[in-house]
C-alpha cells in the first residue's frame, strides 16, 4: 500500500489495497466540516442497510458496486458517482471487488 501524504500528488486508487474476504477503509481528510474516506470491498462483502444524517457523495474508482437506496438498486462502475440523500436508507454489496471514495459534508 502506498503511503498517503498531504501536500503531494498521488493516485488515490493506489493508497489502499484489497483484503481477502474483507473491507478496508482509510480516512484521507477529517474535520468538523466533514470527511473523505477511501474504501475497498472484496467480492462478497458489503454494508447492511443504514442511514446517515448528511448527503454522501460516492465516487467508484475501481470495479463496480451495487448500491441500494430506498429500495432501488443501482450498479455504479468506475468513473461514475452517486449522491445518497441525507436520511435515505442504503446498503452496499460487492458482487465483484471495488474501491470507492465517499465524501460527507456536515451541516
Amino acid at each position: 500500500m502506498a503511503k498517503f501524504e498531504k501536500g503531494t500528488i498521488f493516485q488515490v486508487q493506489e493508497t489502499i489495497d484489497y483484503a481477502e474476504g474483507g473491507v478496508v477503509s482509510k480516512e484521507l481528510v477529517h474535520s468538523a466540516a466533514g470527511s473523505i474516506t477511501l474504501f475497498s470491498f472484496d467480492a462478497g462483502q458489503g454494508l447492511s442497510e443504514h442511514t446517515a444524517p448528511f448527503d454522501a457523495y460516492i465516487e467508484v474508482i475501481d470495479g463496480e458496486m451495487e448500491l441500494t437506496v430506498s429500495g432501488v438498486k443501482y450498479v455504479i462502475r468506475a468513473g461514475s458517482s452517486f449522491v445518497i440523500p441525507a436520511g435515505a436508507a442504503h446498503s452496499v454489496n460487492a458482487a465483484q471487488r471495488f474501491k470507492m471514495l465517499i465524501t460527507m459534508i456536515r451541516g
